[in-house]
């Protein structure tokens, strides 16, 4: 099998796995604790001969872990993972996991991906880490997109946490295209954005895997208005080239509590205690 990022991989249905069993925590979990096991509840859902869209992040390198360790055991056989950035690429050929593209397999049995934020009705903010554009083409592409995430991660609305929105924008006049981002956005109190810049370097434009520039939205009270209409807005905008509001993709969300107790929360509202 060639290993470059268009690998070509035959595809073979097997029974399902058993659920695997919760992974051990301290006394009091930490962050990373609760992401890990809302990351190994998703992971049970994977079947061996699925394509997998492999998110990004520190909640998603999780399930990658999982994903290998599963491989390695023999528990999943003939797994094909898309990775959605070069960093999750990477980490996914250390740890045993097949690769190929969205060229190859067009259509995404199961993507397992963590958000920034949640609102309730599982429209999600993504992309903090810079790479909202392949995530949002590989998990648009999946039949079944599940969501992992720890508590701190739902809010009321999105952008309500104080943290960015992302818009992946071109280099090329990247100062005028946030000046069109500002003008959309005036008159509305507490907004600001700025120009994401490289850790330590404040001089140096951050450079996503497609070789774009990020600008950061921040919404001081959250995004109050129709969100489908702010998308179509901030698309219209040319230089832009995707945001990092996922409304509408994701079929549920698994959460982590920080008392260890797991809820799964579906697009209509429903909520299944998985543990705990």
């Amino acid at each position: 099998m060639q290993r470059g990022f268009c690998s070509t991989v035959i595809r073979r249905r097997c029974d399902q796995m058993p659920p695997a069993a919760d992974p051990p925590l301290t006394t009091t979990p930490t962050q990373d604790d609760l992401k890990r096991v809302a990351a190994y509840h998703a992971v049970d859902l994977v079947q061996s001969g699925m394509v997998l869209g492999l998110g990004t992040g520190s909640t998603a390198v999780h399930a990658l872990d999982r994903i290998g360790d599963l491989i390695r055991r023999g528990t999943l056989r003939d797994i094909v993972g898309i990775p959605t950035s070069t960093k999750t690429e990477a980490h996914a050929r250390a740890v045993g996991i097949p690769l190929s593209d969205l060229d190859v397999h067009p259509v995404v049995d199961l993507s397992i991906d963590g958000a920034d934020e949640v609102d309730p009705h599982l429209n999600l903010i993504k992309g903090r880490g810079g790479s909202l554009l392949r995530e949002k083409m590989i998990e648009g592409a999946s039949k079944r997109f599940v969501v992992i995430v720890d508590e701190t991660k739902m809010v009321n609305l999105l952008g309500g946490s104080g943290m960015a929105v992302p818009v992946e924008v071109i280099p090329f006049c990247s100062k005028f295209t946030m000046s069109n981002l500002r003008r959309l956005f005036s008159g509305i109190p507490g907004f600001h954005l700025r120009l994401r810049t490289t850790p330590g370097d404040e001089m140096t434009p951050a450079v996503t895997d497609n070789l774009n520039h990020v600008i950061d939205l921040f919404f001081e009270d959250g995004i109050t208005s129709d969100l489908d209409a702010v998308s179509d807005a901030i698309l219209k905008i040319v230089g832009v080239v995707e945001h990092g509001m996922f409304l509408g993709m994701a079929t549920s969300v698994i959460v982590a509590g920080k008392d260890g107790g797991v809820t799964e929360i579906n697009r209509m509202g429903v909520r299944r205690i998985i543990s705990g």
